[in-house]
């Protein structure tokens, strides 16, 4: 699934736009795809404890559990762009949204633990398919004066998705009395945590329905017509659709449809754009931002916090991460992506840094696990800054350079490695929390900040600046 023409004329010239409004609801609709994989994604937070007590597992089966969605995601990742080739992009967001809203009531009525894992695998699917459609998606439609604000959506539904994930996970708990296995209308708090989902993904389908396909994919399709209309709507009228028409045709009549056999040729075997893309998708994992999102409650209830606080903190922690996507979403196209990611990787690293001398004060065992107040105060605001630097550059400035630094003649197949990349990296950390904090807490935080420090030395030399180029000058 490539993203040229249709979203930056060669010449670099912006189209003028006559329909911004209705262009920013079709960018939303397609963002929803964003929501639900934020929404998905953090969901099980509230749901881990109960996990490990009704089906009385350890912390390795525990992770598994919590973890396996992701697998389901970089198959969805890898396969979205092919098959939004073969089928359209709009009929991928309709079988990503019907693998949610499946997923969402499997995993509300699970007969055992594997079963269980099954449902999460398949909803990781769905995910995979909406981190990789939307973005594209987006950058297709886009007015090339806009495409850089637009592309954030996809970030910005994501922070969405998790802050309102947490927040009905709080107030689901709420309901059960701060039992996360306390019952409501039959069901424990948890599967009503887990099947609440299945609202935002009819949604999601719905929407799907009331946004146009891909002028690039239609033109691909043989539907010039409807092409043009297409093109008219999010263009302006003022367009010259026959010059864009035939400008996307003699784009893609350059290129053909990229195999992963296209990203080979480099020393090192990829090509060394495609190495970048996968050296940001891993340093963007790697230092433990989904950590704060799939054990928040968990983590916090280890250091001492009680449950509901615990919550509470997990729901603040994504409003402050909404806070760094509009910080974001206003910043990218005016400073640049390359300086947003230096800013977010020292504070980063300073946050995470904080945050493991802070762990290194705990004491006591079990239930009795407490912090001191200095220690516990570090950990809170240090964690909540770690959350903000992340999110007002790494968790915005990837996306847009995924969508934007890859030659066209290999932007499919790039970007699909780079997102399956992505989410394996998300599995390590995810699989491997539990049994590293079981271990040693402060470390395993010390080597989240070792990767934020390693960061830094990878932007600087590897990672080019897309701000204010064409699609086409990518090479």
């Amino acid at each position: 699934m490539t993203t040229s023409a249709t979203a930056q004329e060669p010449t670099g010239r912006t189209a003028p736009v006559d329909h911004l409004g209705h262009v920013i609801f079709i960018t939303a609709a397609a963002a929803m795809g964003g929501f639900l994989f934020g929404y998905d994604s953090s969901v099980i937070n509230g749901a881990v404890e109960a996990v490990r007590d009704r089906y009385d597992i350890g912390s390795a089966a525990l992770a598994q559990v919590v973890a396996i969605a992701l697998i389901g995601s970089a198959i969805g990742a890898a396969t979205a762009g092919r098959l939004a080739d073969r089928i359209g992009r709009i009929r991928v967001m309709r079988i990503s949204a019907a693998l949610f809203t499946v997923s969402a009531v499997g995993s509300a009525l699970p007969f055992s633990l594997w079963d269980l894992a099954m449902w999460r695998v398949l909803g990781g699917i769905g995910i995979g398919m909406a981190s990789v459609i939307g973005p594209a998606y987006i950058a297709e439609v886009a007015p090339p004066a806009y495409r850089g604000r637009l592309a954030s959506f996809q970030q910005a539904a994501i922070v969405i998705g998790i802050a309102v994930s947490q927040l009905v996970n709080w107030g689901i708990l709420n309901l059960a009395d701060g039992d996360q296995r306390g019952e409501i209308a039959g069901l424990e708090a948890w599967q009503w945590m887990l099947g609440a989902m299945v609202v935002p993904a009819v949604l999601y389908g719905l929407l799907s329905f009331a946004i146009p396909e891909s002028p690039r994919y239609l033109i691909s399709a043989g539907r010039t017509e409807r092409a043009r209309a297409v093109l008219a709507e999010v263009e302006g009228t003022d367009t010259d659709l026959d010059a864009r028409v035939a400008e996307i045709q003699q784009a893609m009549r350059r290129e053909h449809r990229s195999t992963f056999r296209d990203l080979l040729g480099g020393r090192l075997g990829l090509l060394p754009v495609v190495w970048i893309g996968i050296g940001l998708s891993l340093f963007q994992q790697l230092v433990g931002i989904n950590v704060a999102f799939y054990y928040s409650a968990t983590l916090w209830q280890s250091v001492g916090v009680d449950p509901g606080s615990s919550f509470f903190y997990s729901f603040t922690t994504s409003i402050v991460n909404i806070a760094g996507t509009v910080i974001a979403m206003l910043l990218v196209d005016r400073i640049g992506r390359k300086p947003l990611a230096l800013v977010g990787s020292a504070g980063m690293a300073v946050s995470l840094a904080l945050v493991a001398w802070a762990f290194s004060a705990r004491t006591g065992t079990g239930d009795n696990v407490v912090l001191p107040d200095t220690e516990g105060t570090v950990a809170l605001v240090a964690a909540h800054f770690f959350v903000l630097f992340f999110a007002l550059s790494w968790g915005v400035v990837v996306w847009v350079l995924l969508g934007e630094m890859f030659p066209n003649r290999i932007r499919a197949a790039a970007l699909g490695v780079a997102a399956a990349a992505q989410w394996l990296a998300n599995w390590a950390i995810t699989a491997s929390f539990p049994s590293l904090s079981d271990w040693n807490l402060p470390g395993t935080y010390l080597i989240y900040t070792g990767f934020a420090v390693l960061s830094i030395p990878f932007i600087l030399k590897w990672v080019p600046e897309t701000k204010g180029k064409a699609l086409e000058e990518m090479g």
